[in-house]
């Protein structure tokens, strides 16, 4: 272990000491250094190739900030949607294969595959989804609180997301439509996405510490921890998250010395170390305009940067007189950015270990700068601008939020009737729990905290190590809750998309069924201070509590024995069983406190 340690190091530190000889990044540190300072970032890497060299590779900050072990050149990160570009090359390698076109139908492939309507199932080509062009909006929310290991299971979804444009029309990112590339690819060659991506691409550019899989990233050696920025200066390590069957869209884990080789191969047409790795036309194909994002229109801050296009799983621009081809990458804790100049034969990558971050562009214009022998721009002064105006425009939003809220409003039933299992077929099933009188959403690997904001309209906050994050909520998103006619909630809305009506989710009530033996057992008179509590079964199976001079009170089953108050908030009550198996005593659980009432025999 400590010899592998020393080897890490020492390639950082090679890689470091022989940039310090490249006249042209003379002073880079000082900016690096600054950049790690003012956006408050645990840590990053940052990796620059020329030709088919590596002329510079360091880390700078931490891997794990709370043990201040430092990131290298060698440390993995998670680079997001950085893989899109791995994805969409294996469908490179398999058209000059003569296994697919890219005019294919993906239904050619994926018979079982099914668009929202016949306009797209008849219409959409492969080439569609690598430069996003279907008219699918994101639906990123069906997979990121939906998560499943199944990229099938997840492809059948696609039957039910809407559409916001129709096929080629306009330009929108989809990471549903780089998952159907990778089953493409896996129904070609019957291999998984991930088996693809390490034979086709890992081993034979060395890539020997490169993974797909957030098990692998767990137990590699050297890896970052995620981290966020809360309140503006506090770094708060997030736990990482597991893209699982998503994985064609975005779960690569790598170091910026790795992902140097791959750099190198498409700065050199394809070609690394001699071998003819992608194919050279197809290299030039993914590099061009396929699809317009948008005008791109140079303005007076950056009037050198300009036009905004997208080839196959890579941004285009031109940045101050160079073309340039990106694609950035973000995910819970990381953030990421991998760049070439075609024309300079020049790439840069960035990873950074901090969430939805502004490094890897900081970094790489800063460093583009310096290479391109350009007039410098001071990036950091931009990005603290920028800050301002972001903030100044969130504090609108939340303020426009509140302003809106009606007051003096309360939910139209108790918290227990907004509780139980909601489901959409493009997404998947959620669970709403009562907890202490507070409404909670359970998913796989997110829990929120629905605070009411007014009538059945709640604003959620996400639940982190037990505590609510009560700062972080975005004041847009709101789960709207509607009822039938029989006046039951039936349904909650989430607005989940600007560009999408809002995702309705169907209710089916967090009950229990108790069969008429059971409830049997409850039925009888119990004493409670010289006061009568009857118990009975009405219309078969509906088990009710009465009190002389109140109304009828219906009771829903929750647990064994457990049972709450239909029209009663807070209160609830517990039969207890003996040993014999027969109930004699019950439990009215009220909010001034608990009371024990016998029956009578």
């Amino acid at each position: 272990m400590k010899k592998l340690l020393l080897f890490l190091v020492t390639i950082g530190c090679t890689a470091s000491a022989s940039a310090q000889q490249d006249k042209r990044l003379k002073g880079i540190e000082v900016e690096l250094n600054k950049i790690l300072e003012t956006t408050k970032s645990a840590g990053f890497a940052v990796a620059v190739v020329e030709g088919d060299k590596i002329i510079y590779a360091k880390g700078f900050g931490y891997r794990d900030y709370e043990n201040k072990i430092p990131v290298d050149a060698n440390t993995l990160f998670a680079i997001g949607s950085s893989s899109k570009a791995f994805t969409s090359a294996i469908l490179g390698q398999l058209r000059k294969e003569e296994k697919l076109s890219f005019e294919d139908s993906p239904r050619k492939y994926i018979p079982e595959l099914k668009f929202f309507n016949d306009n797209m199932n008849n219409n959409i080509i492969i080439k569609d989804l690598m430069c996003h062009r279907t008219g699918m909006s994101r639906h990123d929310f069906s997979w990121y609180f939906f998560p499943t290991t199944s990229k099938d299971s997840l492809v059948q979804r696609l039957v039910h997301q809407e559409p916001f444009a129709g096929v080629r029309e306009k330009w929108l990112y989809n990471n549903f439509m780089f998952l159907t590339q990778g089953v493409i690819a896996e129904r070609i060659t019957g291999k998984s996405w991930e088996d693809n991506i390490k034979e086709r691409f890992f081993k034979p550019l060395g890539m020997t510490r490169s993974n797909t899989s957030i098990g692998e990233m767990k137990t590699a050696v050297n890896a970052a921890f995620g981290y966020q920025l809360k309140k503006e200066t506090v770094i708060s390590i997030m736990d990482y998250y597991d893209i699982s069957g998503m994985s064609p869209a975005g779960s690569i884990n790598s170091s910026v010395n790795e992902m140097s080789n791959w750099m190198i191969t498409w700065l050199n047409k394809g070609k690394f170390k001699g071998q003819q790795l992608i194919p050279e036309d197809y290299i030039q194909e993914a590099m061009s305009s396929q699809m317009v994002v948008y005008a791109g229109l140079p303005d007076k801050e950056n009037p050198d940067i300009h036009f905004g296009n997208y080839g196959y799983g890579w941004f285009l621009n031109s940045y101050k007189g160079h073309y340039r081809v990106s694609h950035g990458g973000n995910i819970d804790g990381f953030s990421a950015d991998v760049t070439l100049y075609p024309s300079d034969h020049i790439g840069i990558v960035v990873l950074a270990n901090q969430d939805g971050s502004a490094v890897p562009d900081l970094v790489r214009n800063t460093i583009s700068d310096y290479l391109l022998k350009v007039n410098k721009t001071d990036f950091v002064k931009i990005f603290n601008e920028d800050k301002a105006k972001a903030k100044k425009a969130q504090d609108e939003v939340k303020k426009k939020a509140t302003s809106s809220k009606v007051a003096h409003t309360k939910p139209s039933h108790i918290l227990q009737d907004y509780t139980g299992k909601y489901y959409n077929q493009g997404y998947g099933e959620f669970n709403i729990t009562n907890q202490n009188d507070s409404l909670f959403v359970n998913f796989k690997f997110k829990k929120l905290y629905l605070r009411h904001a007014h009538y059945d309209i709640f604003e959620p906050f996400e639940v982190i190590k037990k505590e609510i994050d009560t700062a972080q909520s975005d004041g847009e998103i709101r789960f709207n809750f509607l009822t039938n006619e029989s006046g039951e909630i039936a349904s909650v809305k989430v607005k989940l998309e600007a560009m999408l009506s809002p995702i309705e989710f169907k209710h089916k009530p967090n009950t229990i069924k108790v069969s008429k033996e059971v409830l049997a057992k409850y039925v009888g008179d119990y004493e409670l201070s010289g006061m009568t509590v009857k118990v009975y079964i009405k219309n078969e199976n509906t088990l009710c509590l009465f009190v002389a001079g109140q109304p009828e009170y219906e009771l829903l089953a929750t647990d064994t024995h457990k049972f709450s108050f239909k029209t009663l908030e807070g209160f609830k009550v517990t039969f207890i069983e003996e040993a014999d198996k027969t109930i004699k005593n019950v439990v009215l659980i009220q909010p001034n406190g608990n009371f024990t009432a016998k029956k009578k025999l």
